[in-house]
């Protein structure tokens, strides 16, 4: 395959990146890029549990998604994550897309249940790491 002028902007996922997880793009990998994508594996029950304990906000919006692996069900996530938006608690039990808005406080994930293995990945809309 001959070189491509966008070939800068193709961030293939490598050996090192898959266990648990890693970035798919920043302004690291890409200049000038001005979204983070993160994607994590649960493949166990997360231990210690309670992950991503601090509440936490941030300048620009972002999107956290919970996606289920089994391909024959896909809304079928494989456990039960808790977790606060804002002052309100809430239980993910299906594969999920949440959009969270600049400066809203969330955090606090706790796996009140682990089935099978899932992937969490999030969306800054911001290219910062």
């Amino acid at each position: 395959m001959t070189e491509s002028k966008y070939d800068k902007y193709r961030i293939p996922l490598t050996v090192k990146d898959k266990a648990p997880g890693g970035f798919l793009m920043n302004e690291d990998l890409v200049p000038g890029c001005n979204v983070n994508i993160m994607y994590n594996w649960i493949r166990q029950h997360p231990k210690p549990n309670a992950i991503h304990m601090a509440m936490e906000s941030h300048d620009y919006d972002e999107i956290i998604i919970n996606i289920g692996a089994d391909p024959e069900h896909p809304e079928y996530l494989g456990g039960e994550i808790e977790g606060y938006l804002g002052d309100e608690k809430h239980l993910i039990t299906a594969t999920t897309a949440l959009f969270i808005p600049r400066n809203v406080p969330h955090g606090r994930l706790t796996w009140k249940k682990f089935e099978k293995p899932h992937m969490q990945m999030a969306i800054k809309l911001s290219g910062k790491v």
